[in-house]
């Protein structure tokens, strides 16, 4: 019997999955919480001793709670959020709090790059547009405004690679979190030094690039010591969340899409080629010789949180809030009210928006509230929102030439069969949900499976993983409601983009 164990380091907490190859059966798993913090205006950190603290306690409390002999894990893999920024010294010791794919600060440095480089040149080497959100903004933001930390780094790593090399004492970076850097060339799959030269950036500040099934190292005294795994369990290099939950989902041919359902929502459309479009996503696949064609949009689970936390409970549903899954409880909710909302439609940009609009000011709203607006309508609005940024990143990929058959949906929401369906009405496309909700840690178990040989490659690790129990297909007549209701939502936002600059500028006086 193999046993894989996969750790997905997200946003709002860490989970770790023990699999069994032969099934995919999760045979236990454990999470915990961690908080982020806001420094500065548009600036989002992480504590990166709360990724160890918190894989250090799940992965133990896995362990413990199956009575797995460490032994037995044949291969660890790690998957993590993407575009996080951290500086290490030569011991591995972060210098300061991590800059995440929230970040949004480095708005100077931001038209530095565009205007010392300009958007055609780094689109055609990296495949992705100039953003603050991307990492080397937030690299030479540290170098403008904490220098110091800047000199002394040793190596710039990502979640992921801080968790991998404090587990093998290595450090890398996985090819498919390559694509949050302006000096990576997106069809070779290798750094370009005469772009981090006029950078100034240092290539030797750069871990070494690795596969994502690549074997890192092995699992050190120290770090067995704290894990209770094994010294010298394999360790693979890991890599993006995204992709690994691609992956999880069975992404691994053209024309399947995985659905992100977690904090933020997104969705990744596999591609044999580096086919790019200026307002989305591309970044290499966990898979080899593949490419993954992204959009998100930051407000997912997220946005459900935030209505439950400052709206409270449903009185109907308030005993029972406080011990149920908060998805499930307003899921029930949004059942109640009929497709559309009753005209209610929710913009989903509450941190600002990613793709395909890239607009740091944009503002969350409820638009077509009247007095007969009742709650379940507005739970629901906010879960259509969502799906309609969903379809408007959809469309975009597809203007640009992606060709998109089925949608595989993963995390959080994918547990809410009503989100399922509003999704699959909206795109009009075919919904599968995985048996395993956690798309991310399957993904990075399939990745180790194949470091260590118990699969030959990861087409067959996701035969073998990869199971679906759950299928929702487009209800013609709500698609065409939602048709209708979409080319509304596209229009807010151009109507609205001026009075959302204006507040965010009125917010930032505050």
């Amino acid at each position: 019997m193999s046993l894989l164990l996969g750790i997905d380091i997200g946003t709002s907490g860490l989970k770790t999955v023990l699999y069994h190859s032969e099934t995919g059966k999760a045979l236990g798993e454990a999470s915990r919480e961690y908080d982020l913090s806001f420094p500065v205006p548009k600036g989002v950190e992480q504590d990166p001793d709360d990724w160890w603290l918190a894989a250090c306690e799940t992965v133990r409390e896995v362990l413990d709670r199956t009575q797995t002999y460490p032994r037995l894990v044949e291969a660890v893999g790690v998957g993590g959020q993407g575009w996080s920024c951290l500086p290490v010294d030569a011991s591995g010791k972060p210098l300061r709090p991590a800059m995440l794919w929230l970040d949004r600060r480095a708005e100077e440095e931001r038209r530095w790059l565009e205007e010392e480089f300009g958007h055609e040149r780094l689109f055609e080497t990296t495949g992705n547009r100039i953003d603050p959100a991307y990492t080397t903004p937030k690299m030479l933001w540290v170098k403008q405004h904490e220098p110091y930390v800047y000199k002394t780094a040793r190596y710039w790593t990502t979640s992921e690679g801080y968790v991998v090399s404090l587990l093998t004492g290595r450090q890398t970076l996985s090819l498919s979190s390559g694509y949050g850097y302006y000096f990576f060339d997106m069809a070779k799959g290798e750094y370009v030094e005469a772009l981090a030269e006029k950078m100034s950036i240092d290539l030797d500040t750069m871990p070494p690039l690795r596969r994502a099934f690549e074997i890192a190292g092995e699992v050190t005294e120290v770090a067995a010591k704290s894990t209770g795994l094994h010294p010298g369990t394999p360790v693979v290099a890991g890599g993006l969340d995204a992709a690994c939950a691609a992956l999880g989902a069975g992404v691994v041919d053209c024309g399947q899409t995985q659905d992100q359902g977690g904090t933020a929502a997104g969705m990744s459309i596999y591609m044999d080629r580096p086919l790019a479009h200026r307002d989305l996503i591309l970044g290499w696949h966990v898979a080899p010789h593949s490419w993954l064609l992204q959009g998100g949009t930051v407000s997912g689970g997220a946005g459900l949180k935030w209505f439950r936390d400052t709206f409270g409970a449903s009185p109907d549903l308030a005993d029972v809030y406080a011990k149920a899954d908060a998805y499930e409880l307003l899921s029930r909710e949004a059942a109640e009210a009929e497709p559309g909302a009753g005209g209610v439609i929710f913009l989903p940009y509450m941190a600002g928006e990613r793709s395909p609009i890239w607009d740091t000011d944009a503002r969350g709203a409820f638009f077509g509230l009247t007095f007969a607006t009742k709650r379940p309508q507005l739970v629901r609005a906010v879960m259509e929102g969502t799906a309609f940024a969903l379809q408007h990143n959809l469309e975009t990929a597809r203007d640009a030439g992606a060709k998109v058959d089925v949608l595989f949906a993963v995390g959080g929401a994918a547990r809410s069969d009503v989100w399922c369906q509003i999704k699959a009405d909206v795109t009009g496309q075919p919904i599968r949900v995985p048996s395993a909700s956690d798309g991310t840690a399957l993904g990075a178990a399939i990745l180790a499976g194949v470091g260590a040989d118990v699969f030959q490659d990861v087409k067959e690790g996701v035969r073998q993983m990869v199971r679906f129990d759950r299928a929702f297909d487009p209800q013609p007549e709500n698609h065409g409601r939602y048709q209708e209701l979409f080319e509304i939502y596209r229009g807010l936002y151009d109507r609205l983009k001026d009075s959302m600059h204006a507040v965010s500028r009125f917010a930032r006086k505050e």
